[in-house]
């Protein structure tokens, strides 16, 4: 079964992703950019979904930087969770069939 966490910015959750991680790219007290570079450079087999709005202005948007320094991919928010289920499978490498529910 696939493990997924989804991060912000502590520590200790960081050093238990193992398949995937999602991270912002803006975050208060830690820049995505950085946590972006340290995964790669920490566990260069997880992959990364960064997720942006951009700034608080809306317009500095870095998901390509985030790309460019190691991301596998990235999202712009607001987004659905069928578009985030979507890239998850992706990052995976999940057929793009929906998980069984619970009962059938």
């Amino acid at each position: 079964m696939a493990r997924i966490i989804l991060i912000d910015d502590e520590e200790a959750v960081r050093r238990t992703a193992r398949l995937a991680l999602i991270t912002d790219i803006f975050m208060p007290g830690q820049d995505g950019i950085v946590t972006v570079r340290r995964i790669r450079k920490e566990s260069p087999g997880v992959k990364v979904i960064a997720i942006s709005g951009g700034d608080s202005t809306g317009r500095l948007d870095l998901r390509k930087d985030a790309e460019l320094l190691g991301a596998t991919t990235s999202l712009r928010k607001p987004f659905s969770s069928a578009d985030l289920l979507r890239a998850v499978q992706d990052v995976l490498g999940l057929g793009s069939e929906p998980p069984p529910r619970n009962g059938g």
